[in-house]
């Protein structure tokens, strides 16, 4: 018996405690590992999502800024033309209520009511800014076989002053009272015309 009895304590087989503890251990070390892992990619995830919507931003930012400085620069170009043009575009809608006062001489047409909307309408704006600068305009008068030109007569000249439809009636008066002041600084009383239809530039005969 006391043979079987040591048999018996030497194949005894070891706690089950230890083997449990071992294995959760081991379980536990695993699920750590697992949970990092998804840590981490989740972390890269959402870099990348961060990281495009990033690039996103900055893709709309650079849209906006290029229309913005397109914008601007359509602005300018348009205050440009509009600065360069008004000297020379001639004004047709303007002071539609103005009227010319002197009278009106078409010498190829057989009456007066020939004379088109326009014509009268420059007519009248050129009467009004002589009157302005103390000229006094007594009649105008479109030459044969002209649509464009007047010919403008003032008060104590006997010469006349040539005009074009297509230039702003303003400016056109202001450089035939400079061809006018000029002819009288250098004591030139009378002169057959003065050419003012051509832009910087007047002449006299």
């Amino acid at each position: 018996m006391g043979k079987k009895s040591q048999t018996e304590i030497s194949t005894s087989p070891s706690p089950p405690e230890l083997v449990r503890r071992r294995e959760n251990r081991q379980s536990i070390f695993r699920s750590g590992r697992t949970i990092g892992e998804k840590r981490e990619r989740l972390e890269t995830k959402n870099e990348r999502i961060a990281a495009r919507k990033k690039q996103k931003r900055g893709k709309v930012f650079r849209i906006i800024f290029t229309i913005f400085c397109f914008a601007i620069l359509m602005f300018i170009l348009i205050s440009l033309y509009q600065a360069f043009s008004k000297r020379e575009d001639p004004v047709v809608t303007e002071n539609h209520s103005l009227s010319p006062t002197i009278e009106i001489i078409d010498e190829e047409a057989s009456s007066s009511g020939q004379i088109t909307s326009r014509m009268k309408t420059f007519i009248a704006r050129a009467e009004k800014e002589f009157r302005t600068l103390n000229y006094q305009p007594i009649k105008a008068v479109i030459p044969v076989g002209s649509v464009r030109e007047v010919d403008l007569y003032l008060e104590n000249y006997n010469g006349f002053i040539k005009m074009t439809i297509d230039r702003n009636p303003a400016v056109s008066v202001e450089d035939a009272s400079r061809m006018l002041r000029y002819l009288n600084e250098k004591g030139i009383s009378e002169f057959t015309y003065i050419d003012v239809r051509i832009d910087g530039k007047a002449y006299w005969k």
